[in-house]
């Protein structure tokens, strides 16, 4: 009796362990890939309201790959990233901000492309301290990678 019970616990652990095995097999992905190139970010800006003296309209955008998954640890695969600061050239109610982003990552999938987010801020240097008068961002938008080395336009029309 003593023995059956053995080898049934010796089944069972055996089986556990090919479960847990076969759980723990993770797919096989592509070698990492370098790109790099250039994000050449505009922001055609409409301005609402009359600004104050001596303030200033700033654009800030990030770029990251764009890379969900897990590695063959099965850790999430950590987003390369690039970012930039431009300041807005105003001409009466309208203002063009520009800002290039180069970067050159590794990543696990090319495919993948990139995420974008910015964020303009007009500031008022009137006072003693800068004021944040008004702010405009986004977050989560998709672009294409470039071809190897190249550049990517992006413009945005934004009213402020």
């Amino acid at each position: 009796m003593a023995r059956i019970r053995i080898s049934l616990l010796l089944c069972l652990a055996l089986l556990a362990t090919a479960a847990s095995a076969a759980a723990g097999t993770l797919e096989e992905r592509d070698a990492p890939t370098a790109v790099s190139g250039i994000y050449s970010v505009t922001f055609n800006l409409s301005i609402l309201s009359t600004l104050p003296t001596n303030s200033t309209i700033t654009c800030r955008a990030r770029i990251e790959s764009n890379q969900a998954g897990r590695n063959l640890r099965n850790q999430p695969l950590a987003a390369a990233s690039a970012q930039t600061v431009g300041l807005a050239a105003v001409t009466g109610s309208t203002a063009i901000c520009a800002a290039e982003i180069p970067f050159s990552w590794t990543v696990a999938n090319a495919a993948g492309g990139a995420v974008l987010s910015y964020e303009i801020d007009v500031v008022s240097h009137a006072g003693g301290a800068p004021l944040l008068l008004k702010r405009h961002a986004r977050q989560g938008i998709s672009a294409t990678l470039p071809a190897p080395g190249g550049s990517a336009n992006l413009r945005f029309n934004v009213v402020l």
